[in-house]
């Protein structure tokens, strides 16, 4: 078998390359999912009342903070779920959104004392509260869903990671949105179902990750 130089090895190898598409810039498809997620509050503003939300969120401090707190979650866990998918990106992004996720659920556990703040508040019975349970689960799993296959083209390195930060976005958003049909107070067992259906879509998500961000799984 004739030898090959090194210049015809090199040459024959480049020959059977396949340009590779590259993968677009981690703040840009943060920027895309934030704006499906800016589009669906909009088309919620459209259906609600929105006056009546404004009025509800004012009347306690810790309300309007704990969405202050779930909409910042939003937007840095979808940022941080996007960095953490660029191989080479420091894994270290993945705390950026804790400080505003420790807002969130310390104003959201601040709700439960509410009745001391409003006393004639009307709190949640258990049919309302299952209807934001399955509210936060249907508007999650799009969202989720919608996150797995935008990350799907950059091949995480960390998959566990990136699906944890995407569950964590998916489930911020999600609960955020909740306020524009939310005309209640929020109680400790109210608090604990919306906290189960968190839980359970960033669970998915995690366990999700392996299958989903694999190499080869039906890009």
């Amino acid at each position: 078998m004739a030898e090959w130089s090194e210049e015809q090895l090199i040459d024959r190898l480049a020959a059977d390359l396949k340009p590779v598409r590259k993968s677009p810039s981690a703040s840009l498809m943060a920027g895309l999912w934030l704006a499906v997620v800016v589009a669906i509050s909009l088309f919620l503003a459209l259906v609600s009342d929105v006056g009546s939300m404004l009025h509800r969120l004012t009347a306690a401090p810790d309300m309007w903070l704990a969405v202050l707190g779930s909409s910042l979650t939003t937007i840095l866990a979808a940022i941080a779920a996007f960095q953490t998918s660029i191989p080479g990106r420091n894994p270290y992004w993945g705390l950026l959104p804790l400080p505003a996720l420790a807002i969130w659920i310390g104003f959201s556990g601040l709700g439960c004392l509410r009745d001391l703040i409003l006393p004639d508040s009307e709190p949640a019975t258990i049919r309302l509260s299952m209807d934001c349970v399955f509210f936060i689960l249907g508007l999650s799993v799009p969202l989720s869903a919608l996150m797995i296959i935008m990350l799907r083209r950059t091949f995480p390195l960390r998959p566990n990671l990136t699906a944890l930060l995407g569950g964590i976005a998916a489930a911020a958003a999600a609960a955020t949105l909740l306020n524009f049909f939310h005309p209640f107070n929020v109680t400790a067992s109210d608090l604990l179902l919306h906290a189960l259906a968190i839980g359970l879509i960033v669970g998915c998500n995690r366990l999700l990750a392996k299958s989903a961000y694999a190499p080869g799984s039906g890009r």
